[in-house]
């Protein structure tokens, strides 16, 4: 029985960064966020209380889109992250971790939110101008006649936690991710660039090393499908295939809006499947050997088709809708009420029945050089092909942004600690006019400057999981990791090896303080000197362009939550 009952007001609290409520949520949220962090993060176990499947991720796209948050603060933070890996796929768990920890932070500052706001905006265009010029000591230039560098850059983006894959299993399938990039890179470049794509077939159970790359594009059959490929009946390099978009099941078109005005006894589905057959009767006609529809194929037609030798496939999904036509050269027929056109129908090399595992597949092989290619991706348990399958998604994702920008940034948290660096160097130059500007006083863009540089710290030292301690150096500006337990009074061979994105050998005269700490002043104007035994292939490397928007989305994400003043909820 309906009922009315009266609305109730909204609420509005003040001075959100005020709330406890928040504070904690944030700080909870941080905590889940950091534990994920890097290649040596812990695993997350999301399983809502209702029922459902239950999540093993450590993935920041997977994390945050399946994280259930109601305050509404914290609902702006996490649309913000996802709005990033929308675009960029990767580089979420740093932006999360940045943002709340120059949120938290802010709280105890005791400068105005406003110049909070307007400092930080500064020092995001201080770093940025820095990792775009050719002066920036923590990126590097990505030669694409070096297949070690991009390796480093695909082995930063598969190498998660999920995935429980062994050090030979990550570079092969590093090695693989790569290959099939190269291989949607058309032969013939024209003025502009259109890559091929990527399709990814997971196969559950098989061991990692069963991974491979096929030519051309896989399409699952299904037990209940007998599929029989007869050689006789096709002719090699030229199979004629006819690709529908259109719902052939024989329900009644969706009139929308609109009307049927029928006679009496007049059945629209069974018009619908004449219309089908009809068609059928042409794609026969026509020597159509393959028929794929992204939708459902009425049984009826599809028996026909077969009996006239007539390979079918229906319920094809949206995502190889547009290779498929891509690698075929056919156009997408979408209705069956008019007569099919020669023009719509494609053509591929071969057709072949390729079986892995318990599953079975119709492998359409491509005419010529096609930029198309499939990855089958295979794991031993349904958690690491979930997360593996992500991950070489970002992974394909990064090296296509690798080719408008070939740069990448220094890994493992040396990135975050060289910026920290030197934006403590350019808060000693920052000018009186550039104050004026600001309407702030040095020695609040010093409190500011000082808890951003901390900020990026805490970030970077979130990599650490173990219990070790982080170290910077004083000339380079890198993090150094030390293992737990290590007697800190030993000599400093014993305790250094190598900074952790692998740039910089240890030597006597780095003068180390642990990171966090307050440090010496270091002049970084100009880059640093590459080491003698420096080699791009060994790095640990981030996508360049990647953490560039993540930083930038960190602190403006932050910067909005600082100038919050009112929070209103609508609790109807």
């Amino acid at each position: 029985m309906a009922y009315i009952a009266p609305k109730v007001s909204s609420t509005c609290s003040s001075g959100p960064l005020n709330n406890n409520v928040l504070c904690q949520a944030l700080s909870t949220l941080r905590g889940i966020v950091e534990s994920c962090y890097g290649p040596f993060g812990r695993l997350k176990l999301i399983h809502n209380a209702v029922g459902g499947n239950v999540l093993t991720t450590s993935h920041s796209s997977v994390l945050l889109g399946n994280l259930s948050v109601s305050h509404p603060v914290l609902k702006l933070l996490v649309a913000s992250m996802l709005n990033h890996l929308s675009r960029f796929t990767d580089s979420g768990l740093f932006a999360t971790i940045l943002c709340c920890n120059l949120t938290e932070s802010a709280k105890q500052l005791d400068v105005p939110s406003s110049h909070i706001v307007r400092i930080q905006k500064d020092l995001l265009d201080i770093c940025t101008d820095y990792l775009r010029s050719e002066d920036c000591g923590c990126r590097i230039q990505i030669d694409f006649n070096n297949i070690k560098t991009l390796l480093s850059l695909v082995r930063t983006a598969i190498n998660k936690p999920t995935c429980m894959l062994t050090i030979k299993e990550a570079d092969y399938i590093s090695s693989l991710v790569l290959q099939a990039f190269f291989h949607t890179i058309p032969s013939i470049i024209g003025d502009t660039l259109s890559l091929g794509k990527i399709l990814i077939t997971p196969i559950e159970g098989q061991s990692v090393s069963d991974s491979c790359i096929l030519s051309g594009i896989l399409i699952e059959i299904f037990a209940s499908q007998s599929v029989r490929v007869d050689a006789t009946k096709l002719t090699f390099g030229c199979i004629k295939i006819a690709v529908f978009s259109v719902s052939m099941s024989g329900d009644v078109v969706d009139s929308g809006d609109g009307h049927w005005e029928v006679t009496s006894g007049f059945c629209p589905e069974d018009e619908s499947l004449v219309q089908l057959l009809k068609t059928g009767k042409q794609l026969v006609c026509d020597q159509v050997h393959l028929v794929v529809c992204q939708k459902v194929i009425h049984p009826v037609l599809k028996q026909y088709l077969q009996e006239h030798h007539v390979i079918v496939e229906d319920r094809l999904g949206l995502a190889v809708m547009e290779p498929l036509i891509q690698m075929a050269g056919a156009r997408l027929i979408t209705s069956y009420y008019h007569p099919v056109s020669p023009n719509c129908y494609g053509s591929i090399k071969n057709l072949l029945l390729v079986k892995c595992g318990s599953r079975q597949f119709l492998h359409l092989l491509p005419n010529g050089n096609k930029p198309i290619c499939t990855l089958l991706l295979c794991n031993r348990s349904e958690a690491g092909l979930n997360e593996l399958k992500v991950v070489c998604q970002s992974a394909e994702c990064v090296l296509r942004l690798a080719l408008k920008e070939p740069y990448a940034l220094l890994g493992g948290g040396c990135t975050e600690c060289h910026l920290a660096t030197y934006i403590g160097y350019k808060v000693h130059c920052v000018t009186d006019d550039k104050l004026a500007e600001m309407c702030c006083s040095r020695a609040q863009y010093k409190i500011v400057a000082d808890d951003f540089c901390r900020s990026l710290d805490r970030t970077a030292s979130s990599l650490e999981h173990d219990g070790g301690e982080n170290f910077i150096d004083a000339k380079y500006g890198h993090r150094w990791s030390v293992l737990a337990n290590m007697p800190l009074n030993s000599h400093w061979s014993e305790v250094f090896s190598r900074c952790v994105c692998g740039s910089y050998t240890a030597h006597q005269n780095l003068d180390w303080t642990i990171l966090g700490t307050k440090r010496t002043i270091v002049n970084l104007e100009m880059p640093p000197e590459k080491p003698s035994d420096y080699s791009p292939g060994q790095l640990i490397l981030d996508s360049y362009t990647v953490k560039l928007n993540a930083l930038q989305v960190a602190v403006e994400t932050a910067n909005l939550i600082v100038e919050l003043q009112y929070v209103i909820q609508d609790r109807n």
